[in-house]
């Protein structure tokens, strides 16, 4: 790469970067010449000349490209881990046909935003069924600013054990900087910076998609915008992009965003806005002021985008919802010796007691795990708080003084669930992990994020036009991360393939029974193993660890 591509701050630049068919781009040309220039760029070979011989032929079915245009009928036809052709051509030898009229056949989804870092290395969890009924076949890990740091060794793992779904892995910058500070609150030294640069340079040349941070847990928080700048200029130096779970998702929102756009500008790299909210009933509508804010650096040629899960609720821990980050530098031991302390006790007190206010006293917070009282999970803080005859500010201290919880906050307002969904450059991502059922209550996204976006939102309530759902969970996604060859139905494609039925695709998870599996994909390929066959999971361990600049791209 060029000097000239290392510097690409000017609008000039990011035209040639991303071009104007570029779907992340935004468009400063009219509709009419930006279809032309969008079906001049598709490739030639959706139709082929010659007879084509397939493993597996896909036939009759009603085809979504991926690309959020109006759907087309045709076949599609996979041999070993790649699609062949798309659309209407001439067959040869076939050695398995599946009639798919009346469903509809589509790339496989990709979750930008996923935690299975440590679940798809362990044997009950690494086939990611939950994911693949949903129709995923790619997830990125190292989100929110946590993860794996040796990325080669973390992509190793998964290629010596595997997976059923393709992970792509982003450097977790709170990882990063633990492994080089600890969890010290503190600016890093000259020294300190180096070697987490060093460490960032390796991470991105062992494969890694980009950066992520996440700005409100411990140490990610304590890193400055300068800090954050100098280690994503290494990421662009790469062309990866930067991710953000953002310093704050209430009142701070408009501040949060602004920072990772100045991030954006100062690295000369794209800037990726995670699970995109105003979380907070006193926040609630100024996420659309933020939709504006994105929209004028898009138009001055920046490349912005986010994803969202398509619910009314967040989920994290206890503490991260309650108790300040300052906090809770140096671990529970001194974030529990500061609750008894004079003046740091009254800060806290006064926090906890403001986040009880916008929760209303606690009714919107859901106990998703807490080991010492596993019956707690799914009941309200409130409703514990009155049987148990104690304040809720008071079970608060008592379940961190515990080892602390897992919880769900319903916190997001739905109209403004809907109105980001609409925004052409917001992917669907889950924030969730791979699962099995168990005795935890956690949040349904992650068994039902995609099925509720397409066939919840976009099918049933008609939010959000079908192509549009779909393209948000693949085409879109696929551009967003760089994935040259995933994310579509075209030929040269990886085959990461799902089939499914239009009226029967829906979650079935919620949040009083979340252990429930999706309904309605029939077939899901990933790299052209099967899946998922007749609607029948085939535990096929087929994904692969997707490796940034490599022959799997």
């Amino acid at each position: 790469m060029g000097a000239d591509d290392q510097n690409c701050s000017t609008p000039a630049c990011q035209r040639k970067r991303y071009p104007v068919t570029d779907p992340l781009y935004p468009r400063n040309v009219g509709p009419a010449v930006a279809f032309i220039l969008l079906m001049l760029a598709l490739p030639a070979s959706t139709a082929a000349d010659e007879p084509i011989d397939a493993d597996i032929l896909l036939a009759g079915a009603t085809l979504h490209l991926g690309d959020g245009q109006s759907a087309r009928l045709g076949d599609v036809a996979i041999r070993d881990d790649k699609i062949v052709a798309v659309g209407a051509f001439e067959t040869g030898k076939i050695k398995q046909r599946i009639d798919c009229t009346g469903l509809i056949v589509s790339p496989g989804f990709i979750d930008l935003h996923n935690h299975s870092d440590g679940p798809v290395t362990r044997k009950d969890t690494r086939a990611v069924v939950n994911y693949l009924t949903q129709g995923c076949t790619t997830i990125v890990t190292g989100n929110c600013g946590s993860g794996p740091v040796d990325v080669g060794g973390y992509y190793d793992k998964i290629d010596e054990f595997g997976t059923g779904v393709n992970v792509a892995h982003l450097l977790p910058q709170g990882s990063l900087r633990r492994e080089v500070m600890n969890s010290e609150q503190r600016r890093a030294t000259d020294d300190e910076l180096g070697r987490m640069k060093g460490l960032a340079e390796k991470a991105m040349k062992d494969g890694a998609w980009g950066m992520s941070s996440g700005l409100i847990y411990v140490p990610s928080s304590y890193a400055d915008t300068a800090e954050l700048t100098e280690i994503a200029k290494v990421v662009a130096s790469h062309h990866g992009i930067y991710a953000s779970h953002i310093r704050g998702e209430g009142l701070r929102l408009l501040d949060a965003v602004g920072e990772a756009l100045e991030i954006g500008r100062g690295a000369n790299l794209p800037v990726h806005i995670s699970h995109f909210k105003s979380s907070g009933k006193d926040s609630w509508g100024l996420v659309r002021t933020a939709v504006d804010v994105i929209e004028r650096e898009r138009s001055a040629g920046r490349v912005i985008t986010a994803d969202q899960y398509p619910y009314t609720a967040s989920s994290t821990s206890l503490s991260a919802t309650f108790i300040p980050a300052w906090a809770r530098a140096g671990g529970r031991e001194k974030t529990l010796a500061r609750l008894e302390s004079g003046e740091d006790s009254q800060r806290i007190e006064a926090a906890i007691r403001k986040k009880l206010e916008l929760t209303d006293a606690g009714q919107r917070i859901q106990i998703a795990r807490y080991e010492p009282r596993p019956e707690w999970a799914g009941r309200r803080l409130k409703q514990i708080a009155d049987e148990e005859k104690l304040e809720p500010f008071d079970l608060i201290l008592r379940i961190e003084r515990n080892g602390g919880a897992s919880v769900v906050n319903h916190s997001i307002n739905e109209a403004d669930v809907r109105y980001v969904m609409q925004q052409p450059w917001v992917a669907t991502a889950s924030d969730g992990a791979s699962r099995i059922p168990s005795e935890e209550i956690p949040h349904p996204r992650s068994y039902g994020t995609f099925a509720r976006k397409i066939g919840h939102y976009s099918i049933r309530e008609q939010a959000i036009p079908i192509a549009k759902a779909i393209r948000s969970s693949s085409g879109l996604p696929a551009d967003i991360l760089g994935l040259k060859d995933r994310g579509y139905l075209r030929a040269d494609c990886f085959a990461d393939v799902i089939v499914w039925n239009e009226a029967e695709f829906i979650d079935r998870a919620t949040f009083d029974s979340p252990h429930q599996y999706a309904d309605g994909i029939r077939y899901a390929f990933v790299n052209g193993s099967p899946v998922i066959s007749e609607g029948d999971v085939t535990g096929a361990l087929a994904g692969r660890a997707l490796r940034h600049g490599s022959t799997h791209d």
